[in-house]
């Protein structure tokens, strides 16, 4: 049977949160990365619809068709736990669910689980960058990418990344084209420009040691350093060892990363859901 076809929704949160959810069976929620949107978690693939899991996926505040967060409001982990709150209360009512998420979505998908570990049946984390720690080369990346935005737009942006982020000649194209692609995603460059300010500057749970706490099943989806620096293969691997119950996975040395393959990510997600969450499957 084909899934149910994606119906689109708005969540009136602080910020009007949009998406959609496709599929229906148990609640598979996506939460992606700062300067992302929710095409950039699974990227296309309907593998999870078609294994029966209803996938609600939305675009963070600020970022591809969701409202700027209002006045006096921002971009910290708490905002941002506050409004996958709210899309869980209006997709998964009170059913138990799973969660992916991709880097600032994966951190927030952590803070979700930590407050409330009787609603998560499978937490699934993507390309963690939080250690614990916020140290200043990396605000003076971040902030960097926030300068490059608002002076030069796109364009400037993804200069800024190449420049910077020091991604491996092989892979520099295939990074060129998705990052500019996922950025003319975004209605409101200035309010992405502001999370990239905020975003780095917020801890979405105290330190690594909190993850001990998390008995839920946990993936967690490592990717190689020399096509993704920028979510390090070491910070994933901590993150699995310091869950009780986690499973790491990750690509073979020179294969694209895990995380950017979304008909495999998916696979992967669907196999350790049935594994871990067999009622959902009844």
């Amino acid at each position: 049977m084909p899934p149910v076809p994606a119906a689109p929704f708005t969540v009136a949160a602080a910020a009007a949160i949009r998406g959609e959810r496709e599929g229906d069976g148990p609640p598979i929620v996506l939460c992606h990365g700062v300067t992302a949107t929710r095409r950039q978690v699974l990227h296309g693939s309907r593998a999870l619809p078609r294994a029966g899991y209803g996938v609600v996926s939305y675009d963070a505040r600020g970022h591809g068709e969701s409202e700027p967060a209002p006045p006096g409001g921002g971009y910290v982990y708490p905002e941002l736990v506050s409004d996958l709150e709210a899309v869980v209360a209006a997709q998964a009512g009170e059913e138990r669910l799973a969660i992916v998420g991709h880097s600032m979505g994966a951190h927030t998908a952590v803070a979700y689980a930590l407050a409330h570990p009787d609603r998560v049946a499978v937490l699934v984390i993507v390309g963690p960058v939080y250690d614990g720690s916020i140290s200043d080369a990396s605000l003076e990346y971040w902030d960097g990418l926030a300068d490059a935005l608002e002076s030069g737009g796109i364009d400037a942006f993804v200069d800024y990344v190449e420049r910077v982020q020091g991604t491996d000649p092989a892979w520099r194209d295939s990074v060129r084209r998705f990052t500019r692609a996922r950025m003319e995603a975004h209605r409101h460059l200035d309010a992405v420009a502001a999370a990239l300010r905020e975003v780095p500057r917020s801890r979405p749970f105290d330190s690594l040691a909190d993850l001990e706490r998390l008995e839920v099943p946990a993936l967690v989806v490592a990717s190689g350093d020399t096509a993704d620096p920028g979510h390090p293969h070491a910070t994933a691997a901590e993150y699995a060892r310091r869950l009780p119950r986690a499973e790491l996975v990750s690509e073979a040395e020179g294969e694209s990363p895990l995380a950017w393959q979304g008909g495999r990510l998916s696979r992967e997600i669907a196999r350790f859901c049935a594994a871990n969450w067999p009622k959902a499957q009844e």
